[in-house]
């Protein structure tokens, strides 16, 4: 009896420390983020930089600390729960270890690899992807809930919107900076995909500002939902029957083992049809507008995406009404056209199109397979009857 009860507390103590840990661990990857935030969207002094590595390597000592604990006393769950994409991070995040237990080598033998390894840099990316997979545990945690479907949607809105806003406000994203209320409205007008904003897109914001609006227009493009489910289900090892049939009718998926291979491909094949609109944006602007490559390049990416999504910003002075284009061979009106013809029609037809096209390469393939061994068997016969 005594044996038992000793068993019985020591588990109600893994499971207490783990719980613990896992709230822990939600605050630090949300703190994470907010810091790494700081990191690259605003100018830093010497010592602000050392008050935000102390922040880092506090949240790096949480999330070790849940990583071992559930190595050591939860292993038979951690192995059966955790997804390829967990292990990777878990693993990268033991070897931001390796600064701690072995000194910098004055002679190592892999100098690239011992500058990455040793880098705050690195120890920041693998702090950001963890903190990452720690929201997307959380939100579908949320989701086997049995929350409102309507009430998630919301939320999600809610939370890009006001999310975008700030980011859009850092320093580092505008060469003149931004009013909260421009911000705002900029954020809401890219995640609901509308087109209006009440500020200069090209005068305001700089490349990393644009990463941030593309994002935000992609975001509102695929859908939150479909946004958010993706990361939740695919760093997620333990999703319920109830999320899974939610997001499969929101995707459309036929059955629940195809709906992670669903997000994927939806997620994939937009990216893919995006970069062909930017490739074909770029060779009808390079010989048009003035502008470096690199500024050829983001404009090309940028309007392919804004365009696909059907979100109607441009990131040049005019937009498309600009006399560069005006004055060209207008070659890009048919290019944006076409891409946003393409996003309009929606996901599923553009499937269909490219099964078609698949299927008609594949019989043209077939018959012209099929006539050429005629051709040679008619020949061989030719040849032995003669």
């Amino acid at each position: 009896m005594t044996w038992n009860r000793a068993l019985r507390h020591s588990r109600t103590a893994i499971t207490a420390i783990s719980g613990l840990l896992e709230v822990l661990s939600v605050v630090a990857a949300i703190g994470c983020l907010l810091c790494a935030t700081l990191y690259i969207g605003f100018e830093r002094e010497a010592n602000e930089l050392r008050t935000l590595l102390v922040y880092f390597r506090t949240f790096q000592c949480i999330f070790l600390a849940k990583v071992l604990f559930n190595l050591i006393f939860n292993l038979k769950n951690t192995i059966e729960n955790t997804r390829v994409i967990k292990w990777i991070v878990d693993i990268a995040l033991l070897s931001t270890l390796l600064p701690a237990l072995y000194p910098r080598p004055a002679h190592p033998w892999i100098p690239w690899l011992e500058d990455v390894l040793y880098s705050n840099k690195f120890l920041l990316g693998i702090l950001v992807a963890f903190a990452i997979v720690e929201i997307s545990y959380f939100v579908i945690r949320i989701m086997g809930k049995r929350t409102n479907p309507s009430l998630i949607l919301s939320c999600s809105f809610l939370f890009f919107i006001f999310l975008g806003s700030f980011l859009l406000m850092m320093p580092r994203c505008t060469y003149h900076g931004i009013g909260y209320i421009d911000s705002l409205f900029v954020s809401t007008s890219a995640v609901c995909i509308t087109g209006l904003t009440t500020i200069d897109v090209a005068s305001t914001f700089t490349p990393l500002g644009l990463l941030i609006l593309g994002l935000l227009i992609q975001i509102g493009g695929l859908g939150v939902m479909t946004f958010t489910s993706f990361f939740a289900l695919f760093f997620s090892g333990n999703t319920s029957v109830y999320s899974q049939l939610m997001v499969k009718d929101m995707i459309y998926s036929k059955t629940i083992n195809a709906l992670l291979p669903t997000l994927l491909y939806i997620l994939g094949f937009t990216v893919i049809v995006e970069l062909i609109g930017a490739f074909f944006i770029w060779l009808s602007i390079h010989d048009v507008l003035i502008m470096s490559t690199e500024d050829q390049i983001i404009f090309s990416i940028f309007h392919a995406v804004s365009a696909f999504c059907n979100a109607g910003f441009s990131n040049l002075h005019g937009g498309m009404a600009n006399p560069a284009l005006m004055n060209s061979n207008q070659m890009i009106y048919i290019v944006i056209g076409i891409i946003v013809m393409a996003g309009g029609i929606g996901f599923p037809i553009l499937v269909n199109f490219k099964e078609a096209f698949i299927e008609y390469f594949r019989r043209l393939w077939c018959r012209i397979n099929h006539r050429t061994k005629i051709g040679r068997s008619v020949h061989i016969w030719n040849v032995n009857t003669k």
